[in-house]
C-alpha cells in the first residue's frame, strides 16, 4: 500500500471524521465567543489562537485529501465546497476585504460535508430543485398578477403599499407570510375598499396554502428518497458482507473435506 492510499485510508476512519467534527463545532463555538465584545477584551488573544488553530486542522486536512486523491479531489462537489470555504478564511481581511471576516462563519456549513446523514438531506435537497424550480414560476406568475392588480385597485390610497409594482409585490409577499397581514394591511385597506378580502384571502388561499405547502411536498419527498437511497446502500452493503462470509466458510468447508 503506497502512501497515498495509506493517507485516504486514515482519512477514511470514522475516527479521523468525527475528530474533524468536533473541530468544526468547537470552531463554530470560537467564532460565536469573537461577538463578545466583554470575552474579546479579557481573552481576545486566547480566542484568535485557538481559531487560527482550528483554521491550521482544516487546511492540514485539505492538504491531505489533495495528497491522497490527486486530480480526484476535484471530482467531488463536497470537496470544492470544502476547499472554497476554508479558502475563503484565507483570504487577507485588510481594507476592503474585512467582510470576508464575517464568512468564517461559513466553515460551520463544513460539517455538512463531514457527515453522511447531511450530504443526503443536501443531496435530497438539490434533487427536489428542479421541481421547485417550476413551482417557484408558478409562484412568481401569480406574484405578477397579484401586484398589478393591487396597485392598480389600491395603489391611490396606498402608496405605501401598493404604489408600484415592488412595492405592491413585497406587501403581497408579506401578506404571504401571514405576518401582521390582517390588522397590519388588509384590515385598512378593507376600511376603505369594503370588497378588498375579495383579492386577498383567495390570494392567501393560492399562495400560503396551495403553492408553499406544494413546494414543502416536494422537499419532504426528496427527504424521503435521500433515506430510501440511504437504507437500499446499507442493506446491499450488508448483504454483500454476508454473501463473502458464507462464500469464505464455503471455502473452508470445501478444502476441509478434501
Amino acid at each position: 500500500m503506497t502512501l497515498r492510499d495509506r493517507t485516504a485510508a486514515f482519512l477514511d476512519q470514522p475516527n479521523v471524521r468525527n475528530f474533524i467534527i468536533g473541530v468544526i463545532l468547537f470552531n463554530a463555538l470560537i467564532l460565536g465567543l469573537e461577538t463578545s465584545q466583554p470575552l474579546m477584551a479579557r481573552a481576545g488573544g486566547l480566542i484568535h489562537l485557538l481559531d487560527q488553530i482550528c483554521l491550521a486542522i482544516f487546511v492540514a486536512e485539505i492538504l491531505a485529501k489533495l495528497f491522497a486523491l490527486g486530480p480526484r479531489f476535484f471530482r467531488s462537489g463536497w470537496n470544492i465546497f470544502d476547499f472554497v470555504i476554508v479558502g475563503i478564511s484565507l483570504v487577507p481581511t485588510a481594507q476592503g476585504l474585512s467582510v470576508l471576516r464575517a464568512l468564517r462563519i461559513l466553515r460551520v456549513l463544513r460539517v455538512i460535508s463531514a457527515a453522511p446523514r447531511l450530504r443526503r438531506v443536501v443531496e435530497g435537497f438539490i434533487t427536489a430543485l428542479p421541481g421547485m424550480g417550476s413551482v417557484f414560476l408558478l409562484m412568481g406568475i401569480i406574484f405578477y398578477i397579484g401586484a398589478v392588480m393591487a396597485t392598480k385597485l389600491f395603489g391611490a390610497t396606498f402608496p405605501e403599499w401598493f404604489g408600484g409594482l415592488g412595492r405592491s409585490a413585497y406587501s403581497l409577499f408579506q401578506i404571504m407570510t401571514l405576518e401582521s397581514w390582517s390588522m397590519g394591511i388588509v384590515r385598512p385597506v378593507m376600511e376603505v375598499y369594503p370588497y378588498a378580502w375579495a383579492f386577498f384571502v383567495p390570494f392567501i388561499m393560492m399562495t400560503t396554502f396551495a403553492v408553499v405547502n406544494l413546494l414543502v411536498g416536494l422537499i419532504v419527498n426528496s427527504m424521503q428518497d435521500a433515506h430510501a437511497e440511504e437504507t437500499n446502500a446499507a442493506t446491499d452493503a450488508y448483504r454483500d458482507e454476508v454473501l463473502a462470509r458464507l462464500i469464505a466458510i464455503e471455502k473452508r468447508l470445501g478444502s476441509g473435506d478434501k
